[in-house]
């Protein structure tokens, strides 16, 4: 009987070899080493410095010729800290309960047909928005980012997208919403259409199999993208959203949706900056990528970005609701990219502009303890006491 524990047993084994270590690299990486096929204690030395030992030196953002499944030595402190925050930020939707945001809905002097609508548009846009994230993240950008801490935190991101989109089907399960109506409006209302046809060129981009770093253009590409996620989608496209749905909450309207909508604003925090971070490493590590013609166009990602998030906000408050109105979220919009400019190193677009919402700050600042005492509706199983059946 073949003992594995033993030195020497897989060399026991007639013509077995051990496999190449293949298709680990991200594609984008040039030079990675190829880890040569070898029987094991055939007494050969491997080719190179296929073997060495990693080294923090040899790591990078994008184009690492390190091995990318090697976490440590650690180089990007900062990633790992924060895929550890968002580990301990841990939340569920059933945890939140729903009973109260029914019962409004289903009353008929409950939610105004203006206030019904903001709500439908918001989940029409959200559902499908964390989808397109999650995407862009698994099938483009891990492929793309060689830091393994940065991968780290890029497989949390990934399933707290999921998270997301649970939660916003959760909402439209419980208020009883239809489906279809909710789920489509990505393609039937034009003004969350053409947000999401702004995004997905940046997701065909990266998702492309054909898309490979190296090259000044491929890198400033995928700069661009990872700048369109960050600073646009999760820092500018979600924030009337977020602020109507927790300016609800806070006339004590659907509250059980705006205790979502807060955790999901925390994550969604933690995303952009760690995006913005990302973005800022790459810069230093490539400075030849910044050029001035590069800023100008990512200026203009940012005006075209305000125009259609303003056109979103018109959409779904048309009227004016909860003491909010359109006007309003052009200067809160102007201040956001104002913000996401200075954070990336870029001039602010709009002079002057200032915050309408400071109460939206401390959303940001939730700690989650606070109040899930009073909204726990469920029990929670144990590892041992769940069924394996």
């Amino acid at each position: 009987m073949l003992n594995f524990e033993d030195e020497g047993a897989l060399s026991a084994v007639p013509g077995l070899a051990i496999a190449p270590v293949s298709g680990f690299m991200p594609q984008g990486a040039p030079g990675a080493q190829h880890v040569p096929t070898q029987r094991a204690n055939d007494g050969q030395v491997p080719a190179g410095n296929a073997f060495r030992r990693i080294r923090v030196e040899d790591k990078s953002i994008i184009n690492s010729k390190a091995d990318v499944n090697q976490l440590v030595p650690f180089k990007y402190k900062w990633a790992w800290e924060k895929y550890l925050s968002a580990c301990a930020n841990h939340w569920m939707p059933q945890e939140i309960n729903m009973s109260r945001d029914i019962a409004l809905w289903k009353s008929a002097d409950g939610l105004t047909e203006d206030e019904k609508r903001l709500v439908k548009r918001n989940l029409g846009f959200f559902v499908t928005a964390d989808s397109l994230a999650a995407n862009n993240i698994v099938l483009g950008t891990y492929r793309h980012i060689t830091a393994p801490e940065c991968r780290q935190y890029l497989l949390r991101q990934a399933f707290e997208e999921a998270i997301h989109t649970h939660a916003y089907q959760y909402i439209v399960e419980s208020l009883g919403l239809d489906e279809g109506e909710v789920f489509n409006a990505y393609h039937e209302v034009s003004s969350i259409r053409e947000k999401d046809e702004f995004l997905i060129p940046f997701i065909d981009t990266l998702t492309d199999p054909a898309f490979k770093t190296g090259t000044q253009q491929s890198d400033q590409d995928l700069l661009k993208s990872l700048i369109v996620f960050a600073c646009i989608m999760e820092g500018l496209f979600f924030y009337v959203g977020f602020a109507q749905i927790l300016a609800l909450g806070r006339q004590n309207k659907m509250t059980g949706a705006a205790e979502q909508y807060q955790y999901i604003l925390r994550d969604e925090s933690m995303h952009c900056n760690f995006g913005i971070d990302l973005v800022n490493q790459i810069k230093m590590e490539n400075p030849h990528l910044w050029t001035v013609q590069f800023r100008e166009e990512i200026q203009g990602l940012f005006q075209r970005a305000v125009e259609l998030e303003y056109r979103y906000a018109e959409d779904t408050m048309p009227r004016g609701v909860l003491g909010l109105n359109a006007p309003m979220f052009k200067e809160y919009l102007r201040y956001i990219a104002n913000r996401r400019c200075q954070q990336i190193g870029i001039d602010v677009l709009y002079q002057g502009a200032t915050n309408p919402f400071p109460w939206m700050s401390e959303m940001i600042d939730l700690k989650k303890e606070r109040n899930f005492f009073e909204t726990r509706v469920i029990e929670y199983q144990t590892g041992g006491a769940l069924s394996w059946d």
